[in-house]
């Protein structure tokens, strides 16, 4: 059985505590760890930073209910890792195909901004995840932290491999990890991420994919 947090997960204090707060402030949002989303054996691992407060800390469905997830559905939906509609709900019926969802961080941060200590107690979990993945061939990570901490559950040196947009990196033969910037509303509205430049990503994967097949 694949290890993962527990409801009341209190490896980390200062979440524990955020947690604690908003399951007092929301008492019908989610707020506990968010499990994965997607089958084991899919061969596409997306690995985002940690929870939305708004959105799969209230959904309990990674990068569901907030903008970050528009970009990210869309996509999955029109390079058929998906199918089915995104209705920002976790009950919308919508499915992976061939991928599976994570966070580096499974549990909301405050300022959506995990510490350093939080992510390394949090790796395990990831670390895990990567190897209950039989037919894993490609890791998706939407940003810095998460390319490092799916590096780290790799026993990889973080030097190894430096986080460049658009980089696909041979982390192990036969397992790439393909570089992203986050698919936040930050970094859409100011440009720093295109519709096109994360297609342009997602598409190279779905390639790769393809010749694996």
């Amino acid at each position: 059985m694949i290890n993962c947090p527990s409801h009341n997960c209190p490896l980390c204090p200062r979440l524990v505590e955020y947690r604690t707060n908003n399951r007092a402030k929301e008492p019908d949002w989610h707020n506990a760890p968010v499990p994965s989303f997607g089958a084991l054996t899919a061969r596409l691992l997306v690995v985002g930073l940690a929870p939305g407060v708004r959105g799969a800390n209230r959904t309990g469905r990674p990068f569901t209910g907030d903008y970050a997830g528009l970009l990210l559905y869309t996509t999955l939906l029109k390079f058929g890792l998906a199918k089915g509609q995104y209705a920002q709900s976790a009950d919308d019926g919508l499915e992976l195909t061939d991928t599976r969802i994570t966070n580096a961080v499974r549990c909301v941060p405050p300022e959506n901004l995990p510490t350093p200590l939080e992510n390394k107690t949090c790796n395990p979990f990831l670390r895990d995840e990567i190897a209950a993945m039989p037919r894993l061939v490609a890791i998706l990570a939407l940003g810095t932290v998460a390319h490092q901490m799916s590096l780290r559950a790799l026993d990889l040196k973080l030097s190894a491999h430096k986080f460049t947009h658009g980089a696909l990196h041979e982390a192990k033969p036969g397992l790439l990890i393909a570089n992203s910037y986050h698919v936040s509303r930050y970094n859409t509205s100011t440009k720093r991420l295109s519709t096109v430049m994360f297609e342009d990503v997602v598409a190279r994967i779905k390639e790769k994919l393809n010749d694996t097949n």
